[in-house]
C-alpha cells in the first residue's frame, strides 16, 4: 500500500533536515536531529509547541530562509509552516524558544506570538517599532504611504539628475534624495538581504540589495532609487494579489455570525457570543439569518441555503431531525435547533482548518520549482560576476559598463516570478474547489487527480441514495389491492426495520390498529389486523411456512434479479401482495458516470452487495464493470488490480468501511461527508454533499490547474530568458529588468487567480454553486 502524507506533516521538517517530525511520545535524540550533543538525549525534556505569525513570510524561499536560520539551534524538534496564514509552529524544548526567535529576527523576520507569551523579553514599544519596519508591505495604509514617499523622492532624484546643473551641491542633493528613497522602500529588503549574504545564501532580497547598492556607487543613484521604489511597490501589489488567493476560502466560508439567539434556563431568548454557546444548547434562527452553529432541528421547518458548506446551489428543505451547519442561510421559516458542536469544532471551522493545512503543503510542481530556483539563482549570479570581470577583456567594454550589465543580471536573477507562480495557482485551485463543495487536502492531490484513469465507486450512498424505497407493488392471489395496501401499512408502520419503514413511507396511507404485534428476527413482523392474523415478511419466512408456490417463486426471481428486496403480505388464505423495496440510484449518478467517461476516466463499481444487485444498479447508472460480494479486504485487492490495469486510480466511498480501499487508491474521495469527522480524516478529497458529479469536477479542475501551473512557469522563464540575453548582448537597463521581473510576477499571479473565477470548462449543469 502506498504511503500518503498529510498536508501538515508534508510541510514540516526537523530543523530543515530530513528527520521525521517528532511527537511527544517519541522524541528523537537531539544528536540525530539537530546536531546537538548526544548527552542531551538523556536529559529531562520539557516538550511544547508555539505558533507565531510572520507577516513577511510570503513564499517557499522565505520559508527556506527561516529553516536555515534554525538549523543550528539546539532543542528545536520540528517546524510547521502555513504560508497561507503566514504562520510558523515551533516544537521545541522550553529553553530553545529564546535563541530560536532571536535567530529568526537575525534572518530579517519578526515573529509575533499567537497562542503563548514569547520567552524573549521585549517591550511593546520595541515590538511595535519592529512591526512597522517589517510589515510595511502588508499593512495597506502604512505601506502605501511609505512607498508613496519613496517614489516621490526617487522621482525627485531623477529630476535633479536630468535637469539640475552638474555642480557638486546638486549632485549631493540628488544622491541624498535617492538614499532616502532607497531607505524608505528598501529597509526591509536590506535587512533580509544582508542576513542572507552573511549566511552565504542568495535570495531575492540579497540580489536586490547588491544590485541597488552597486548601481548607487557606480553613479547610477537615480536609477537605483527608482528601481528599489518600483520593486517595493510591485511587491506590495503582488502581496495583495497573493492575499486574495490565500484569503478567498476564508472570505467564502468565514461567515458564521458572531452571536446566536440562545434559550436561557428561564425560558427567555438571549443574544450570546457563538464562542460561548455550549453543546446541547437550544438556538433559534429566524428567516434570513445565518445559522451560527452546527445542530439538529428540534422545531420548525425551513429551506436552508447550504452553498457555503456543500456547494449546493438550490436551498435544501429542513425539518425536525435534520442537520444544519454554521454559516448556512436560513431562508424561509423560523427554526430551533440543538447545538451539536462548539463554535471551534463546527463543520465550517474544520473546513477552514483543513484548507489552511492544505495550503501549507507543497504540490509536486511547487517542489520542482523550488529545486530549480535553488540552482537557477546561483547560476545567474555566477554569470553576472563573469560578465563584470570578462566583458572588458572579451568585448572591449568599459569596467563601468560591464559592472552595470552585471547588476542588471542580478535583478533578472531574482526568482520571485518563478517561485510565486506555483503556490498562488495551487491555493487558487484549492479555494475554487472549496467553493464547489470539494475539500481537497493539499496541492499533491489537486495535481494527482488529473492523472486518474479509473475511479472505483462504492454502491450504497455513493451511486445510490443509501436508503431503501418502495419501488413496486403487486396484489397476489386475487386479493383486493387497496385492502392489501391498508393491512400492510398497518404492520409496516409498527416496525423500525428499514424495509418496513420504506413500505410504510411509500404507501403513506391511514392504517387500522394492530393487536398482538410481534417482530420475527430476520424474517418480518406479524399481528392481528381487523380480526385477521397477518404476516409481513421476507422470502425466507414465506418459504419456511410453505407459502411459496412455483408461480410465486418465478415472480420473486424476476424482482431479485433486479436487485430488489421482496416483502410479502400473507393471511390465512396465503400470500396477498408483494412489495418490492430497493436502494435507488441518485438522479445525478448517471450524469456523473457519463461525465467521467467524457474525461477518459473509467468507472468500476465495488460493493459488498450481491452480484445481481450490483449488475442491476450498474446497468442503470451506465457502468460496465460491476463487482459484488466484496468485503473491505476484497475491495482493497480490487483497487490494486485496477492500478495494475489502468495506472492512477481513484476510490469513492463513505470514508469508513471503505477506508482500506481509500488509502490504497491514488486519490480517495469521501462522499456526503458534511459534518462527519471520520470521512474528513479518511480521504484525500471530501465531497461535502453526496453529488457524484463532483468527482469529475475535481478531475477537470486538476487538469486546468496543472495547465495554468505550466503556463506560469513558461511565462516566468521565457521573460527572464529574453532579458538575460538582452542584458548580456544588448542595452537592457535596470529599469527594464525590474519591470520584467515584477511584471512577470504580477502576470503569473493574475493567471493563477483565474481559477477563482466562474465555472471550469464543461462543468455539469448544477455542479457549481
Amino acid at each position: 500500500m502506498k504511503t500518503k502524507t498529510s498536508p501538515e506533516v508534508e510541510s514540516e521538517s526537523c530543523c530543515g533536515a530530513s528527520c521525521a517530525p517528532a511527537v511527544a511520545a517519541e522524541v528523537q535524540p537531539p544528536d540525530e536531529c539537530c546536531g546537538s550533543p548526544a548527552t542531551a538525549a538523556v536529559q529531562p525534556v520539557v516538550f511544547t509547541g508555539r505558533r507565531y505569525r510572520i507577516a513577511t513570510m510570503d513564499c517557499s524561499s522565505e520559508e527556506s530562509e527561516i529553516r536555515r536560520a534554525l538549523e543550528n539551534v539546539a532543542g528545536v524538534r520540528s517546524l510547521g509552516f502555513q504560508l497561507g496564514a503566514r504562520q510558523l509552529r515551533i516544537d521545541a524544548d522550553a529553553a530553545a524558544f529564546a535563541p530560536a526567535l532571536e535567530a529568526i529576527r537575525k534572518a530579517g523576520f519578526d515573529p509575533q506570538p499567537l497562542d503563548a507569551p514569547e520567552l524573549v523579553a521585549r517591550s511593546e514599544a520595541e515590538a511595535h517599532a519592529d512591526g512597522d519596519e517589517h510589515d510595511h508591505d502588508h499593512a495597506p495604509e502604512a505601506g502605501a504611504k511609505r512607498l508613496g514617499l519613496a517614489l516621490a523622492f526617487a522621482v525627485g532624484a531623477e529630476a535633479l539628475s536630468f535637469f539640475a546643473p552638474e555642480a557638486l551641491p546638486w549632485k549631493i542633493a540628488g544622491m541624498a534624495l535617492a538614499a532616502i528613497a532607497i531607505w524608505l522602500a528598501g529597509l526591509d529588503v536590506y535587512k533580509k538581504g544582508m542576513a542572507a549574504l552573511f549566511r552565504g545564501k542568495l535570495n531575492i532580497n540579497a540580489l536586490m540589495s547588491v544590485a541597488v547598492t552597486g548601481a548607487f556607487f557606480i553613479g547610477e543613484w537615480p536609477e537605483a532609487a527608482m528601481v528599489m521604489a518600483l520593486y517595493a511597490i510591485a511587491e506590495l501589489i503582488e502581496a495583495k494579489a497573493v492575499d486574495r488567493a490565500r484569503n478567498s476560502i476564508k472570505d467564502l466560508l468565514d461567515m458564521a455570525p458572531e452571536k446566536a439567539l440562545v434559550l436561557a434556563p428561564g425560558g427567555a431568548w438571549v443574544d450570546t457570543p457563538a464562542a460561548e454557546v455550549p453543546v446541547d444548547a437550544v438556538v433559534r434562527a429566524r428567516p434570513g439569518e445565518r445559522v451560527a452553529l452546527d445542530g439538529v432541528i428540534i422545531k420548525g421547518e425551513s429551506a436552508v441555503n447550504q452553498a457555503p458548506i456543500t456547494g449546493e446551489s438550490i436551498p435544501v428543505d429542513k425539518a425536525p431531525g435534520d442537520q444544519v451547519f454554521a454559516g448556512t442561510i436560513n431562508e424561509t421559516g423560523e427554526i430551533e435547533f440543538r447545538v451539536t458542536a462548539a463554535s471551534a469544532n463546527t463543520t465550517l471551522a474544520r473546513i477552514i482548518h483543513a484548507v489552511e493545512q492544505a495550503q501549507g503543503a507543497r504540490a509536486p510542481t511547487q517542489r520542482f520549482v523550488d529545486r530549480f530556483a535553488a540552482v537557477y539563482t546561483p547560476a545567474v549570479f555566477a554569470l553576472a560576476v563573469a560578465t563584470a570581470v570578462l566583458l572588458p577583456w572579451l568585448a572591449g567594454a568599459t569596467w563601468l559598463e560591464s559592472v552595470y550589465k552585471a547588476l542588471v543580471l542580478l535583478v533578472i536573477a531574482c526568482p520571485c516570478a518563478l517561485v510565486i507562480s506555483t503556490p498562488v495557482t495551487v491555493v487558487s485551485g484549492l479555494s475554487a474547489a472549496a467553493r464547489r463543495g470539494i475539500l481537497i487536502k493539499g496541492g499533491t492531490f489537486l495535481e494527482e487527480a488529473r492523472l486518474l484513469k479509473a475511479v472505483a465507486l462504492d454502491k450504497t450512498g455513493t451511486i445510490t441514495e443509501g436508503k431503501p424505497r418502495l419501488v413496486d407493488f403487486k396484489a397476489w392471489g386475487g386479493a383486493d389491492e387497496s385492502r392489501a395496501k391498508r393491512l400492510a401499512a398497518a404492520l409496516a408502520s409498527r416496525s423500525d426495520h428499514p424495509v418496513s419503514k420504506a413500505i410504510a413511507t411509500g404507501l403513506a396511507i391511514d392504517s387500522p390498529p394492530v393487536d398482538d404485534f410481534k417482530a420475527l428476527a430476520g424474517r418480518g413482523v406479524e399481528g392481528a389486523v381487523e380480526g385477521e392474523r397477518l404476516l409481513l415478511g421476507n422470502h425466507r419466512v414465506m418459504h419456511e411456512r410453505s407459502l411459496c408456490g412455483p408461480e410465486l417463486e418465478a415472480e420473486l426471481a424476476l424482482h431479485e434479479a433486479k436487485g430488489r428486496t421482496i416483502t410479502m403480505l400473507a393471511g390465512p388464505a396465503g400470500v396477498m401482495a408483494l412489495f418490492a423495496v430497493a436502494d435507488t440510484i441518485k438522479e445525478s449518478s448517471k450524469e456523473a458516470i457519463a461525465d467521467l467517461a467524457k474525461l477518459g476516466v473509467a468507472s468500476v463499481m465495488l460493493t459488498g452487495d450481491n452480484q445481481a444487485t450490483a449488475q442491476s444498479i450498474a446497468k442503470q447508472a451506465g457502468i460496465g464493470d460491476a463487482r459484488g460480494d466484496l468485503l473491505p479486504e476484497a475491495k482493497l485487492d480490487a483497487i490494486r488490480d485496477m492500478q495494475k490495469r489502468y495506472g492512477a486510480v481513484g476510490m469513492t466511498g463513505d470514508g469508513i468501511n471503505d477506508a482500506p480501499a481509500l488509502a490504497q487508491a491514488d486519490v480517495g474521495f469521501a462522499m456526503g461527508a458534511a459534518g462527519t469527522d471520520t470521512a474528513m480524516e479518511a480521504a484525500d478529497v471530501v465531497i461535502m454533499n453526496d453529488d457524484l458529479r463532483r468527482v469529475a469536477e475535481t478531475v477537470r479542475l486538476s487538469r486546468r490547474t496543472h495547465s495554468i501551473l505550466w503556463q506560469n512557469i513558461a511565462v516566468a522563464l521565457g521573460i527572464k530568458s529574453v532579458f538575460l540575453v538582452w542584458a548580456v548582448f544588448g542595452e537592457a537597463s535596470m529599469w527594464m529588468a525590474v519591470f520584467a521581473d515584477m511584471g512577470a510576477s504580477l502576470l503569473v499571479v493574475a493567471n493563477g487567480l483565474r481559477l477563482l473565477g466562474g465555472r471550469s470548462e464543461s462543468a455539469p449543469k448544477g455542479a457549481d454553486a
